[in-house]
């Protein structure tokens, strides 16, 4: 028996769509609810989100047996974090904040175990190898790991051809939020500006072979960015559907008046 096939890289890399959701309340219950919802794909989100080794641990272990598969991002460009994420059952990393072609390279690294990379040996004690009951686990994780890399930051977009040509990158992530502010917008990812940037990016990558993804609640945008080519795409958030439905919910019965309804009793 060896690692389990990542169904996720097989899919973006034949060119298919994959629509994703966002996990950012760090609860392995959201994303077991999430997990059998219908999307190809889950974000647990390490950088943001209020998660830890543990909690990212807690919901592979509930996403994994579901139709959807784990992406779990990490906090920062991090061997360690990789190598522990990894250890945890995670074959999908998503990495922020990736400016330069040599941050993607030891992230390649970082997945892999010698002489491919340098990803440190504990499988035999560790839940992706089936707390060593996988005996061909080693032998096989490399080719499952799967790397996407953010690109989010003038400096990564001006890097961007350089990154592209680096082996063992799967995809490359436009983060509209950061790249807004990082180009002077900050709090407009729908500036015009931005919006150029990011659909030339999109293009660009598709073009180089490799899957371009990001995060976005707006449709006609969504529709816009899957046109030009995006292959992982993220059209919302545990957060914003929690937050969006129980707004919704209160003002059907309390018609904007919930705030000064507190203390009543019904």
């Amino acid at each position: 028996m060896s690692a389990p096939v990542n169904t996720f890289k097989a899919a973006i890399s034949a060119g298919q769509l994959q629509i994703g959701f966002w996990q950012s309340l760090g609860t392995a219950v959201t994303a077991e609810i999430s997990a059998y919802a219908g999307f190809d794909w889950l974000l647990i989100d390490g950088e943001h989100g209020v998660n830890d080794l543990r909690s990212i641990r807690d919901q592979l272990m509930v996403v994994d047996p579901s139709p959807s598969h784990a992406v779990v991002r990490i906090s920062s460009v991090d061997v360690v974090e990789v190598k522990q994420v990894m250890d945890a059952g995670a074959q999908t990393i998503l990495v922020p904040i990736v400016d330069t072609a040599q941050d993607a390279e030891l992230m390649v690294r970082a997945m892999r175990y010698p002489p491919a990379g340098i990803r440190g040996n504990g499988a035999g004690v560790v839940r992706a190898s089936g707390y060593g009951q996988i005996a061909d686990y080693v032998h096989g994780a490399n080719d499952q790991a799967c790397l996407l890399v953010q690109a989010e930051t003038t400096q990564a977009l001006d890097n961007l051809d350089r990154i592209l040509q680096i082996e063992g990158v799967d995809g490359v992530f436009i983060g509209p939020a950061d790249l807004a502010t990082s180009m002077g917008h900050i709090g407009e990812p729908g500036h015009a500006d931005v919006q150029a940037a990011i659909e030339a990016a999109i293009i660009k990558i598709r073009a180089a072979g490799k899957a371009p993804g990001i995060l976005m609640a707006d449709e006609t945008r969504v529709r816009r960015y899957i046109e030009l080519g995006a292959l992982f795409v993220a059209v919302g958030s545990d957060i914003a559907v929690l937050g969006n439905g129980a707004k919704n919910l209160a003002a059907r019965y309390l018609g904007g008046q919930g705030a000064s309804a507190k203390g009543q009793v019904y």
